[in-house]
């Protein structure tokens, strides 16, 4: 084998390599509720997995850089709720303490940081509070 062949072999598999990692990016990613239904309180912590989808595994240095809740749309509309970061005993997984008023549907929307990615992930995440 010539080495002309050989390097234009590793040349082309390097330039695979990069082309595929261009085309990562935010949407690699998903956000998915630890548990989908909670019980209504003035102290309600719901908890969100991220992961990455062609992998499944679980993210465990995204930086939250803002959240929100919200009553969903068919129930209340722009009903928002104060919410708060707060520590998970869970890699991979993030946790918010908030106020659910009221039963029903509530959607949370985060938006992080994941290391090496240009973008931000954003995630909506519906939870069902119960009585």
């Amino acid at each position: 084998m010539s080495w002309k062949l050989f390097l234009a072999g590793a040349a082309i598999a390097v330039a695979t390599i990069w082309s595929v990692a261009a085309f990562a990016g935010a949407n690699d990613y998903v956000f998915e509720p630890v548990k989908a239904e909670v019980k209504k309180g003035d102290y309600v912590v719901v908890s969100a997995r991220l992961k990455h989808k062609a992998t499944g595994k679980l993210v465990t240095d995204a930086v939250i850089v803002q959240s929100r809740i919200d009553m969903a749309p068919e129930g209340m509309g722009e009903m928002a709720s104060p919410i708060k970061a707060v520590p998970s005993s869970e890699p991979g997984v993030y946790s918010f303490k908030t106020e659910l008023s009221m039963p029903g549907r509530w959607l949370l929307s985060v938006a992080a940081k994941v290391q090496g990615e240009p973008e931000t992930v954003v995630g909506k995440i519906t939870f069902r509070a119960t009585r």
